[in-house]
């Protein structure tokens, strides 16, 4: 009753407090271009945001997922899976969504094989890029219980080509980079969900904010929401102050990778979107890969 009663206090989205309030509040973001250009106008100041200051802390999605167990950030983007595990201390917000419309994170290898010699006992072990990220949840529900190592995200590509392993699932711009270094795709799992669910995204992260911040919920809801508009009305801007973020990404690389994973789904979630990050969490729930399906905000 007391979760129903903040859920709908902060769909409500109250914005009584004022615009003046001082705080410096701790955004946690993936050092990575699609991330970096959602929050470019809270990074070099384009946006009005009253009082409130945002101090950026970047690093990679499980580090980001571990730390909200803790609630080390006021506002962290999260995997969708490791959202199972912190949505006790986070609610998730409506914008801000990276989703892979027929297309999302990849298992490559240096040799084209069929993805059941991945599955455990077959002797093949798996790069992947976090137990909490959600290409390992899609990758276990596309090929079952197999054999991994957890390995920095950037450094997987580089990782599966030296042969140190079989195969590699790729997230952020390794999507659209792993052939430069001579490696194969074995399957695209935004592809595989489309397939499975009849065209919805399979959603891969979210952001959110700490359910401490009550009141003050909706007013950095509004400045995140507007962060990504601005960065999608002055593109050229944006893509030119994220591609320091982008490994190996010339300026055309880097636009399309943040095309993939900004645009006006990051928005809005819309109904698509929303019923795609509850199926994924229910069949994991089913399945025994997550504990519960958390509760799904999706403040406004």
């Amino acid at each position: 009753m007391r979760r129903a009663k903040l859920c709908g206090r902060l769909q409500s989205a109250v914005m009584s407090t004022p615009q003046t309030v001082e705080k410096t509040l701790l955004l946690g973001h993936s050092p990575d271009p699609d991330d970096a250009f959602m929050h470019f106008a809270l990074a070099a100041d384009r946006i009005d945001t009253g009082g409130l200051k945002f101090e950026h802390k970047l690093e990679d999605i499980e580090t980001l997922n571990r730390r909200a167990v803790h609630g080390d950030y006021d506002i962290t983007a999260v995997s969708i899976h490791g959202y199972a595990f912190v949505a006790d201390k986070y609610a998730l917000l409506n914008h801000g969504a990276s989703m892979g419309e027929d297309y999302g994170p990849r298992i490559v290898a240096r040799e084209e094989f069929g993805l059941e010699e991945l599955q455990k006992g077959r002797g093949r072990r798996l790069a992947i890029p976090g137990e909490w990220t959600s290409a390992h949840l899609a990758a276990q529900m596309r090929i079952g219980e197999y054999d991994y190592q957890i390995v920095e995200f950037d450094q997987i590509p580089n990782a599966v080509a030296e042969g140190k392993y079989d195969a590699g699932v790729l997230i952020h711009e390794g999507q659209l980079t792993f052939q430069d270094q001579g490696l194969v795709l074995l399957d695209d799992l935004g592809v595989w969900w489309g397939k499975e669910t009849d065209g919805l995204p399979l959603p891969l992260g979210g952001n959110t904010v700490r359910r401490d911040h009550g009141d003050l919920i909706p007013v950095i809801s509004k400045l995140l929401q507007d962060s990504i508009r601005y960065g999608l009305e002055n593109r050229e801007e944006a893509v030119k102050y994220s591609l320091q973020f982008g490994r190996d990404l010339d300026l055309a690389k880097a636009d399309e990778f943040i095309a993939m994973y900004v645009n006006d789904r990051t928005l809005d979630y819309r109904d698509s979107g929303r019923e795609s990050v509850k199926l994924f969490l229910e069949r994991a729930h089913k399945m025994g890969l997550i504990p519960a399906v958390p509760p799904l905000d999706f403040v406004r």
